[in-house]
């Protein structure tokens, strides 16, 4: 069975996480990775989702992919230098990278944008355009193996996209 790692901080949004999380859980093994392990991360509206590990000790070259919801929890995220090496090294396997609303600035700090067409929440979009990212307001917006969306809306054509790229 496939594993998936799906990446949590504080202040993630609810939908963001708990849909793809649970849709994902239908096909294959998921692995719910924070900065620290068995810590309980609270959503924006204080819903709380416990790590099953950290990022200091997931091993890249066991996931086959990695799914980063949005909220605040990515300005979270691409704090810790761990979880960004993470997301390169999976990446660097050739596996697919999906990121929705704020989650492409996870994607932006391993430095994986630049050329790459891709789509966030507007208000990081010259984020991503100063990265190198040739920014697109679509649904889903798939260049190799990075996917991105919007917001909450784009779910489930995103988590499609994404379920696609990992068979």
């Amino acid at each position: 069975m496939k594993k998936i790692a799906v990446l949590v901080e504080s202040l993630f949004e609810e939908s963001e996480l708990i849909y793809p999380y649970h849709r994902l859980r239908e096909d294959f093994e998921v692995v719910l990775v924070g900065s620290e392990k068995d810590v309980e991360y609270p959503s924006k509206a204080g819903y709380k989702v416990k790590s099953d590990i950290s990022s200091k000790e997931a091993d890249p070259s066991e996931f086959d992919g990695v799914y980063i919801p949005g909220g605040y929890s990515p300005d979270g995220m691409r704090k810790h230098e761990a979880t960004i090496n993470f997301v390169k090294k999976v990446h660097e396997n050739g596996k697919p990278i999906a990121a929705v609303c704020h989650g492409p600035w996870v994607v932006s700090d391993a430095g994986l944008l630049d050329g790459v067409k891709a789509t966030s929440t507007p208000t990081i979009k010259k984020d991503l355009i100063n990265a190198g990212a040739k920014w697109e307001d679509r649904e889903v917006v798939v260049d190799n193996n990075i996917i991105t969306s919007r917001s909450p809306k784009d779910l489930p054509a995103h988590v499609k996209a994404f379920v696609d790229a990992l068979k």
